[in-house]
């Protein structure tokens, strides 16, 4: 036995591209225990890449819902170039630019929210949320592009290769987005200590 599974967690083989060949040839043939199968695969990334975009928003769940309607419609035109989390992947970013693009969030207030109404959430976790919120409130006022390149990048952790490549773009401009936003970041942190201190 691992030490994962010794804590209850076991390591999930990827699938090679001879399966996922065979998973999408099943999806286009109207298998519905496949579509369940590929969405149950993917749902948590697309979710989390969402998310980290986005931050905690309402939208998050219509958007992962949008991106895997988009990939069963698009499933047809998948050629196998790339590994089909990330063709799935460039679609996530895709609607979630378009929504920052056309609807552009109210920034998140910054005062609690919870405002600690029962005492049971740690000071620590309360101030971790309240800069999340200034974070994301920041995020929202950088154009579409430099932000959906920042949080790839800064936020859920994917390479600037990865990054270019999931925007459409050269690994240039990719850098380059990602610099606006963390200088323009740092001016809205340089007169909120909040920020600041999660920057």
């Amino acid at each position: 036995m691992s030490r994962l599974e010794d804590v209850g967690l076991s390591i999930v083989e990827r699938p090679t591209p001879e399966d996922e060949a065979e998973l999408v040839a099943a999806c286009l043939a109207g298998d519905v225990a496949a579509q369940r199968a590929l969405f149950r695969r993917e749902f948590a990334r697309v979710n989390a890449t969402i998310y980290r975009i986005l931050g905690p928003t309402r939208e998050v769940d219509d958007l992962v819902q949008e991106t895997f309607i988009a990939a069963f419609r698009g499933l047809a035109r998948f050629r196998g170039e790339a590994r089909l989390a990330t063709w799935i992947d460039r679609i996530a970013v895709r609607v979630a630019l378009d929504h920052v693009r056309t609807r552009r969030p109210a920034p998140a207030p910054f005062g609690l929210i919870e405002e600690l109404i029962d005492g049971s959430v740690p000071d620590a976790q309360a101030h971790a949320r309240d800069g999340l919120r200034r974070l994301y409130a920041a995020l929202s006022q950088l154009s579409a592009e430099q932000r959906i390149a920042f949080a790839l990048y800064a936020i859920d952790g994917r390479s600037i290769a990865e990054v270019a490549k999931l925007v459409g773009t050269t690994t240039v401009t990719a850098k380059l987005r990602i610099w606006r936003a963390r200088r323009e970041l740092m001016k809205s942190a340089a007169q909120d200590p909040v920020l600041k201190e999660l920057l």
